[in-house]
C-alpha cells in the first residue's frame, strides 16, 4: 500500500531553486512517493534528502523508481557498467584521469555532449566530505530563461551550440594533454530548449564551446554573459554536503558546479542518472 504522499515534508530553500525534502527512507521507492518527488522536482528545480544514507543498492533502485535508468560515463574513470554508479573522486588510486573531474569546478550540465537525450535529473549521493570545499552549487535556467527581457528571448531562439568534450576540460588540461579530449564526443544543441510542456530552459556551461555560425569571439562572449547572468545569486543555492546527503536535480534545467577541494581529502560521490525522454532538437 503506497504511503501517503502528504508525510513528504518540504522546506523550500529559496523561491527560485532548492528544496528540502524529509521523507522515510523506506518509502522512498513507493509509486506515490516517487512520482511526488518528480512533481516536486519540476517546482523546485534542485532537492536535497538530508542524511538518508543511501548504499549502491538502493540509491539505483531509488534512481529506477524515479524513472528509467541510463548509464552514459562507465567508460570514464569511477565509471562502471555493473551497477549504473558513477564513482566521483580525484583519489590518484582510482581515478588516474583527473581532468573530467576537475572539469565539474566549472558550471555544466551532464551529458550534453553525447547524442543522445540528456537525462532528465542527476541524483548525487555524499559518501565522504572535504574539510575544505567541495560544496556543490545549482542555478536554475528555466529561471534564469524567463527573467530575461522579451527582446533578449527572441533573438537566441533558434541558436545552436556545439557541447564538446574538450570545451569541458579545457580549462583544467594542459594544452599538450588536450588532444585525446579533442577525439572525445561533441554534439549541437540548442540554446533555448523548449519542452514539451512548453517550459524553456538555456543550455550553457563550460561544455558549449561556440555559437554555431557565429564567429568563436562573438559566440563564447555571448555564452559567458549568459552564464554570469544565470549564476547571480536569486537563481543559485550552494550545498553544504553532510555525508549521506542526496541531492537530485533537473538536469536540462539546472547548472551545477563543485567548489574546488583538495585532491588528497577523500572526497567522494556517487552519481546514478535518470533517462531523459525528450530529445532536445
Amino acid at each position: 500500500m503506497d504511503m501517503n504522499v502528504d508525510a513528504i515534508r518540504v522546506e523550500v530553500i529559496k523561491p527560485e531553486i532548492g528544496a528540502v525534502l524529509h521523507v522515510d527512507r523506506a518509502a522512498l521507492c513507493e509509486p506515490a512517493v516517487a512520482a511526488r518527488i518528480m512533481e516536486l522536482l519540476e517546482l523546485h528545480d534542485a532537492l536535497i534528502f538530508p542524511r538518508l544514507k543511501l548504499t549502491d543498492e538502493e540509491q539505483v533502485a531509488f534512481t529506477g523508481a524515479l524513472g528509467a535508468l541510463v548509464n552514459f560515463t562507465h567508460t570514464a574513470p569511477g565509471g562502471s557498467k555493473a551497477n549504473d554508479v558513477y564513482e566521483i573522486t580525484l583519489d590518484k588510486k582510482k581515478n588516474p584521469e583527473p581532468e573530467y573531474v576537475l572539469g565539474t569546478f566549472f558550471w555544466h550540465m551532464d551529458g550534453t555532449t553525447i547524442n543522445q537525450p540528456v537525462p532528465k535529473a542527476s541524483v548525487l549521493s555524499c559518501r565522504k566530505t572535504s574539510p575544505k570545499g567541495g560544496q556543490t552549487q545549482f542555478c536554475n535556467t528555466y529561471a534564469a530563461y524567463e527573467a530575461l527581457p522579451e527582446d533578449e528571448k527572441k533573438a537566441l531562439e533558434g541558436l545552436r551550440v556545439m557541447h564538446s568534450v574538450v570545451a569541458a576540460v579545457r580549462e583544467v588540461a594542459a594544452p599538450e594533454d588536450l588532444e585525446p579530449f579533442k577525439r572525445g564526443a561533441a554534439h549541437e544543441q540548442p540554446l533555448v530548449w523548449t519542452r514539451k510542456n512548453g517550459r524553456k530552459s538555456l543550455m550553457i556551461g563550460y561544455s558549449a564551446d561556440y555559437i554555431v555560425g557565429w564567429s568563436k569571439a562573438e559566440g563564447r562572449a555571448l555564452l559567458a554573459r549568459l552564464q554570469e547572468w544565470a549564476a547571480q545569486p536569486r537563481f543559485c543555492y550552494s550545498h553544504e554536503w553532510q555525508e549521506g546527503d542526496l541531492a537530485i536535480w533537473d538536469n536540462g534545467g539546472a547548472l551545477h558546479r563543485v567548489i574546488p577541494y583538495p585532491a588528497d581529502s577523500g572526497r567522494t560521490m556517487h552519481r546514478t542518472s535518470i533517462a531523459g525522454l525528450e530529445a532536445t532538437s
